[in-house]
């Protein structure tokens, strides 16, 4: 399944037609803000930037900075935890 997944999103980053990628991830990450509600859940904001992140710079650089900001965390609290 997880496999199928990252090809289903290679193909999408790929497609010549970028409306489908902007609709589709900008319906993926307001699905996210609303990730409190059953079924949408926050998992949905970085997958909707990652398509986003093709076609707009803005939405590359949050992308990246969220990254970063998840790893320092990751590695906080591996330190706090030891």
């Amino acid at each position: 399944m997880k496999a199928a997944a990252k090809k289903f999103f290679q193909n999408l980053k790929k497609h010549r037609n970028p409306w489908i990628r902007i609709s589709l991830g900008t319906l993926l990450v307001i699905g996210g803000i609303l990730g409190f509600l059953p079924i949408l859940g926050f998992w949905m904001v970085p997958l909707g930037l990652v398509l986003l992140a093709v076609d707009f710079r803005w939405a590359r650089r949050f992308y990246l900075s969220l990254i970063v900001w998840w790893r320092r965390l990751r590695q906080y609290l591996r330190r706090w935890r030891a």
